[in-house]
């Protein structure tokens, strides 16, 4: 049953160290990034559609991301979807395809960028040790494990809490650099 409550246990932190990954990439850096599109998702015939479905990403000389729709006729509806999605990004149309120019950041924003990189790295460690507490009472609530085999189980638990809450700090770290070079 240990063994059970720590693989669970492995699954959740490592779902949330994927979650803070996926969110880091939304962050702009100054330089173009198809996967700052993510989370835009269009009406498409009264459905919301991700982007990546309906249309082709690509960057261009580093700062501009162009999309390119499957469908023409959705055309307006991808510059509604990426107004709406709050990037700090103007779209420019241009009958065939919209065009996103990266703005460079200023001194200010990367300061800002780097801010929100924080509060995502420490709400991931904050669902790090939320799967503790619950593997740990698990483990206590747990009557057919003996004491030796507990604390086993806890201590297991706790170097994955650290494990994760490290790595978390890593991929953090990198992405403050990141927003911060100029």
């Amino acid at each position: 049953m240990a063994y059970q409550i720590v693989e669970t246990s492995t699954e959740r932190m490592q779902k949330a160290v994927e979650y803070l990954k996926e969110e880091l990439n939304t962050i702009r850096t100054g330089m173009a990034n198809a996967n700052m599109l993510d989370r835009v998702n269009v009406d498409y015939y009264g459905s919301p559609t991700p982007l990546k479905q309906i249309a082709s990403i690509s960057v261009q000389e580093g700062r501009t991301l162009v999309i390119k729709p499957f469908d023409p006729s959705s055309l307006k509806n991808i510059e509604k979807a990426c107004n709406m999605a709050d990037l700090g990004i103007a779209p420019q149309n241009d009958g065939a395809v919209i065009r996103l120019t990266v703005p460079q950041l200023t001194g200010e924003t990367r300061k800002e960028m780097s801010k929100k990189v924080s509060k995502l790295a420490e709400e991931a460690k904050v669902q790090i040790r939320n799967v503790r507490r619950d593997a740990n009472a698990a483990v206590k609530n747990d009557k057919t494990m003996d004491e030796d085999i507990q604390k086993d189980a806890q201590n297991e638990i706790q170097k994955l809490t650290d494990k994760f809450t490290k790595t978390i700090d890593e991929i953090a770290d990198k992405k403050a650099k990141e927003v911060l070079k100029v």
